[in-house]
């Protein structure tokens, strides 16, 4: 219960920035109890934080800086003269806190909200008269990355801002096939909306826009909860909600994908993706398709959230479509991520060597789950990852496997205490972690015990999406010399949060950092793999290194350990091995194919507005992804195919492939395939038997 509680949590939670940033009619005034709790917040951050920052006047500025750039991060509303006349209030916001005052956020907002209103105003009248003006013949380009944006001079400057966005809008629309008459629909739904919430929004929701500000300079996983917020995430710890199974987050006016809950709905679908885009939200198969661009994320979730066994169909960007608009329309089944489609499971994979067969057991692990409710009632059959996991060794032990690979790759993490029992099975005794808290203070939790553990050769796979408890498992297990890691550099989460009730809401605080027996931290880098796989996960885009703020990586004294096996001096050997494989494995052929091309599009920051243009790259951008596609149905047997779309239609009828994600593919994964060739050359290499024996270092 407790395990599928948190994961809707994840499911429908909210991004403290990602309210509405727009004001009610009539002069803006924070209420006493909202300007206390900026002082209690501040004192919570200035004590409690890990960071150890004081709220002075350089920590002002940057607030200023970055509650501004909240507001306006495309650079759509403030011209460089408006920036220049804030910053008096620079190095005041601190003492504006302490008068509780706070004239630096009412002045910078109201001027955002005039203009705000005014833009969406103009162009919901009369729009069609708008659409029609535009020549889309023109060499116009829009910039997508907003780091490449500047500060405009004028508000004539900003208008043609303004006025290519609009384009763009529109663009977009045609090359989707929509008619001038649907385009005019679609965007005045779409602005009309905005404008809607622009004058719904209340103080509350720009004193919360102001607070998130100064609390995000403090890391990405410290944040202000309101009232309604708090009041939400309690409905969420406390009721059954079904959905697609994906943790979502605002990317200025778009819905991003951050996370997709492994074996949930979104997950056994397939085709939504970390860092995907949704752009419209339809019920069941007819429902009319909302465009849900510039929504609240709280409206959007409400949207894709309703009862089991119902449908919801969305509109996406992919993640490699972004540079081109292109979209996709997918159709998911709520349901709930139960705790037995979470557990963990096990498959064997047999490899052919000269005249032996090496026989490596799997066991995929998608989240470091307990049964809490269960375990505090006294069940002894209570169910959870290293209960599993230890029966699952049983198992392959009895099927003679040579060695054990756990993949953790899209884990993203669950209970700290099962990630030290997990760790204890593959190990005599000793500490897993070391969490240092802000205070100063550091303690270790692991093995305390000695006991039984699984002796064999071993290693782990994991990936850009393996973080926080997974990252304690992958680093011990290397840190011990227990195992291979194989895979990409993990997440990068290594850090505790905990809540602070304030007079209005609640502060989430990041308190404690975690640190590996090596003294090594997860933060910022997280595990760093012996042997390093293909990913189509850009770094760039994902992992704790991309977000605003992140606590650096730093080191504390190592913990006196044993060691087990000597897999480093087996390393250079492995490495190249599988590097030649890399080169000629068809199914690893094709993946490096489709990194080159997804870092092409990635690649791509300014977007034409021109007609011609935009439509033949999207078609030479169609052709390329639909080669790579053939050439994988080819590798299977498959008919190929004459165009994506065909794709699409036929991946909307796989209900049973869907429901086969939940096992093992020991035949189709080439990532899992190759972990596999790694560990079997470890064992081919090696001179001697790869058991775990401790050796004090």
């Amino acid at each position: 219960m407790f395990l599928r509680l948190i994961l809707i949590t994840l499911l429908l939670s909210t991004t403290a920035l990602g309210l509405a940033l727009e004001s009610s009619e009539g002069p803006l005034k924070f209420t006493d109890e909202q300007t206390k709790t900026l002082q209690e917040m501040i004192k919570n951050l200035e004590r409690r934080h890990y960071a150890a920052k004081a709220y002075d006047d350089n920590l002002s500025m940057m607030h200023l800086e970055r509650y501004i750039d909240t507001l306006d991060p495309r650079k759509l509303y403030f011209t460089i003269q408006d920036v220049k006349a804030f910053s008096r209030h620079g190095p005041l916001l601190d003492d504006q806190a302490k008068e509780r005052t706070l004239q630096a956020a009412i002045e910078v907002y109201s001027i955002y909200y005039e203009r705000r209103v005014a833009r969406l105003s103009g162009f919901l009248d009369n729009m069609a008269a708008q659409i029609a003006q535009l020549d889309f013949n023109a060499d116009d380009y829009l910039e997508l990355d907003a780091e490449n944006l500047t500060w405009a001079d004028t508000e004539e400057a900003l208008q043609v801002r303004w006025r290519l966005q609009f384009k763009n809008d529109v663009l977009n629309l045609k090359l989707a096939k929509k008619s001038d008459e649907e385009i005019v629909k679609t965007l005045s739904k779409r602005y009309g909306y905005q404008l809607k919430e622009a004058q719904r929004t209340t103080e509350r929701d720009v004193f919360s826009v102001y607070a998130n500000a100064l609390a995000s300079l403090y890391g990405p996983h410290t944040s202000y909860y309101s009232p309604r917020q708090s009041e939400n995430f309690d409905i969420e710890m406390s009721l059954s909600l079904e959905g697609i199974g994906a943790l979502l987050q605002l990317d200025e006016d778009y819905v991003k994908v951050s996370r997709i809950v492994p074996k949930g709905p979104a997950d056994k679908h397939g085709q939504l993706k970390a860092a995907d885009r949704i752009i419209g939200v339809a019920q069941g198969p007819e429902g009319e398709m909302v465009d849900v661009i510039g929504w609240r994320l709280s409206e959007v979730v409400d949207l894709i959230r309703g009862p089991k066994g119902t449908t919801v169909r969305l509109e996406i960007i992919p993640a490699k479509s972004f540079g081109s608009g292109e979209t996709q329309v997918i159709e998911i089944v709520r349901n709930e991520v139960k705790l037995e489609e979470q557990a963990a499971q096990a498959d064997v994979i047999e490899i052919q060597r000269d005249s032996r067969t090496y026989r490596i057991g799997v066991i995929d692990i998608p989240t470091f789950y307990m049964d809490f409710e269960a375990a505090s009632r006294g069940d002894p059959n209570y169910r959870s990852t290293s209960r599993d996991v230890r029966r699952l060794l049983d198992e392959l032990e009895a099927k003679h496997v040579d060695a054990v690979l756990i993949d953790l790759r899209n884990n993203g993490g669950g209970s700290l205490r099962e990630a030290n029992d997990l760790t204890g099975l593959f190990i005599d005794y000793g500490p897993t972690v070391q969490i240092k808290h802000s205070s100063g203070n550091i303690w270790r939790d692991g093995k305390r015990e000695r006991g039984n553990y699984y002796s064999g050769p071993m290693g782990v796979i994991i990936n850009r999406l393996s973080a926080s408890a997974s990252e304690i498992f992958a680093g011990a297990i290397q840190d011990y010399g227990r195992g291979l890691i194989i895979g990409n550099e993990s997440f990068g989460k290594g850090t505790v949060q905990t809540f602070a009730a304030l007079t209005e809401g609640q502060l989430k605080v990041t308190e404690s950092k975690f640190y590996r027996i090596s003294g090594d931290s997860t933060q910022h880098r997280g595990v760093t793999p012996d042997v390093v796989l293909p990913s189509l996960y850009d770094p760039e885009d994902i992992g704790e290194s991309t977000m605003d703020f992140p606590l650096p990586w730093d080191q504390i004294r190592a913990v006196p350990r044993q060691t087990y096996g000597d897999y480093e001096a087996l390393l250079p050997r492995l490495i190249a091995s599988s590097q030649q494989r890399q080169l000629a494995e068809p199914h690893l052929v094709l993946l490096r194919e489709q990194i080159e091309l997804a870092n092409r599009d990635r690649e791509q920051t300014r977007l034409s507005l021109n007609f011609e243009e935009r439509q033949k790259a999207r078609e030479e951008r169609n052709a390329r992804w639909l080669a790579i596609e053939n050439k994988r149905r080819a590798l299977e047997g498959e008919e190929p195919l004459l165009t994506l779309e065909q794709d699409d239609d036929e991946s909307a009828g796989e209900t049973d492939e869907q429901e086969q994600r939940n096992a093992i593919d020991t035949e189709h994964d080439a990532l899992l395939l190759e972990s596999a060739q790694v560990i079997t050359d470890a064992l081919a290499f090696s001179q001697e038997p790869l058991l775990a024996r401790p050796a004090v270092k």
